[in-house]
């Protein structure tokens, strides 16, 4: 392979640009749902700029724990490599991103960063304000990696002689706003978009368990970022959006938060999901009886019951944030669907990693020789560092789940990522995707809300709810319902925690009565409205952005 950035004309319309540039922390590296956005984006952006799209990650592997996600090609870009010059301690590597499209990526080194951050700190607070003082935790490295990329950018768009003007440097959440702030001092023509997926300090006040939908627009950013020690994050994160030539975020729900907290009006760019994740039709049977298999499996191993083929399977999944994720209506719908006798037994299984120990040692072994009987402990698969006081662990045990010949409802506890060797299902999460019945994602604080959406487009239908960004957009479409989108979209409010459980229950109750074709109609109600959310549709918000972000540039004065 050649140097390579020499480019072609982009396959599909959207804005002339040089080089578009995006720069995040979950780049080659499999966090959370911004992994999903860029993964599942790259595909399409790359059909529109091929080369000229670069994506800029962490280098935080090691030759015994190399990414997954990432293949170094070191003829990729190797003049421009071999020629820039970076501090001490700064390094890069430069290959391909393992997602459709395969796009360009560079990860970077960033530890060199370190020694002159105090001078950084106090030129961002010179600058824009950004006050570092009370700064802690991952705020140090989250500056360290954002400066580190900015100075990638910089030195390619100056090896190969682009116009500052006609490039978009993107940047995603406040861990990469330093990047955003310091290319914007020393390269201010090139235009730049910034990204809030969830706000910092929004996050925060949900996290805190205080009320943010009730009393939003009565809150002070600034104010709540003293309140609970998080100055530093939030005072960086509204500077990069303050600074940005475009500031989006991905639904109306977050650019309701974004425009009250941060005091900038966001553009909406809505997540969409590329298509090449779900199996074939012609393969989706087998796919389904597979996972479904090994569900089952799995359960009669761990609980040493018998569940039938007509068993109703179903889960919640997402990131460990028991409160936002609406993990704890999930688990007390469960009961009160026990309360309802539904009419045939379920298997409900909740796959959020946590602060796993690794593989239970009696259950790994009992797969591996087939053994039959009932193991401890059986609601859970993986070990827990933290056992007693993991809060789904406690509430599975406080509800008093205990899996049995007699349980109508079986709950089962994944606390671990499923990437294909967790020692238990080894399978992938989209690979056990398709063995499930229904889905529920109860979210109290969700953006976007890509779980739902990924469900519907293997055609499994789900349950979210009103504060999700997803579940506003079928609301806006007008497809709330089973029949009418695979989807049913509960309200949920600061004070109806009660009604929205009760509500779950009923739909679960509701999808386990159905007969096979009312299942049928509903799966591909899902699919099809899931065709509707596809990065082909939802591109044209992205390419808006980056066209206002160069027409903003444009309008500058030049220097």
């Amino acid at each position: 392979m050649k140097d390579c950035i020499q480019g072609k004309s982009p396959a599909v319309a959207g804005p002339k640009i040089e080089f578009l540039f995006e720069t995040s922390w979950e780049v080659c590296n499999k966090i959370g749902g911004i992994y999903t956005v860029l993964s599942s984006k790259a595909k399409t952006l790359h059909s529109q700029y091929k080369d000229k799209l670069i994506f800029i990650g962490p280098d935080v592997w090691t030759q015994e724990n190399p990414s997954p996600y990432f293949e170094e090609v070191p003829s990729l870009m190797h003049k421009w490599a071999e020629s820039s010059f970076f501090p001490e301690g700064v390094d890069v590597r430069v290959g391909r991103w393992n997602v459709p499209g395969r796009p360009v990526a560079i990860l970077v080194k960033f530890d060199g960063m370190y020694a002159s951050k105090n001078d950084f700190y106090g030129r961002m607070w010179n600058l824009y304000g950004v006050d570092s003082l009370h700064a802690y935790g991952d705020y140090d490295e989250g500056c360290a990696f954002g400066r580190a990329a900015a100075l990638v950018i910089e030195s390619i768009i100056s090896f190969y002689n682009a116009n500052p003007a006609s490039v978009v440097a993107h940047f995603d959440e406040w861990t990469t706003a330093s990047g955003l702030l310091a290319l914007k001092a020393d390269m201010p023509q090139v235009a730049t978009v910034f990204t809030t997926h969830a706000t910092s300090i929004g996050r925060s006040i949900c996290g805190n368990g205080k009320p943010l939908y009730d009393y939003l627009s009565a809150y002070n950013g600034d104010q709540m970022a003293r309140e609970l020690n998080m100055e530093s994050k939030h005072s960086l994160e509204k500077a990069a959006a303050h600074a940005a030539d475009c500031f989006t975020t991905v639904s109306d729900i977050t650019a309701l938060e974004a425009a009250q907290l941060l005091e900038r009006k966001p553009l909406v760019t809505p997540n969409g999901f590329e298509q090449n994740f779900v199996p074939a039709k012609t393969k989706y049977a087998a796919a389904r009886k597979a996972a479904r298999k090994t569900f089952l499996d799995v359960a009669r191993t761990l609980t040493g019951v018998d569940y039938g083929d007509d068993t109703f399977i179903l889960a919640t999944s997402g990131r460990c944030e028991y409160r936002n994720k609406g993990i704890d209506v999930f688990l007390d719908s469960l009961k009160t669907l026990s309360g309802l006798n539904p009419s045939r037994k379920v298997l409900a299984f909740v796959l959020v990693p946590a602060w796993c120990a690794g593989p239970r040692p009696d259950l790994a072994h009992a797969l591996a020789v087939g053994a039959s009987g009932r193991l401890s402990d059986p609601v859970l698969t993986h070990a827990l560092n933290n056992y007693n006081d993991d809060p789904i662990n406690r509430r599975i045990h406080e509800i008093g789940f205990v899996n049995d010949a007699d349980s109508n409802v079986s709950v089962i506890y994944v606390p671990c990522y499923l990437t294909g060797n967790d020692g238990i299902f080894n399978k992938s999460y989209y690979d056990l995707l398709p063995g499930l019945d229904a889905t529920v994602f109860a979210s109290y604080y969700e953006p976007w809300g890509y779980t739902p959406l990924e469900s519907i487009a293997f055609g499994v239908p789900t349950v979210t709810t009103s504060l999700a960004g997803f579940g506003q957009w079928i609301l806006s479409i007008d497809a709330n319902g089973f029949h009418k989108s695979g989807v049913k979209v509960e309200d949920r409010t600061d004070s109806n925690y009660r009604t929205v459980v009760a509500e779950i229950a009923y739909d679960m109750n509701l999808l386990i009565g159905m007969d096979a074709k009312q299942i049928k109609a509903v799966r591909e109600a899902a699919v099809a409205t899931a065709n509707q959310a596809a990065w082909k549709e939802f591109i044209k918000y992205y390419d808006e952005a980056y066209a206002d972000a160069l027409k903003a540039v444009s309008k500058k004065p030049k220097k």
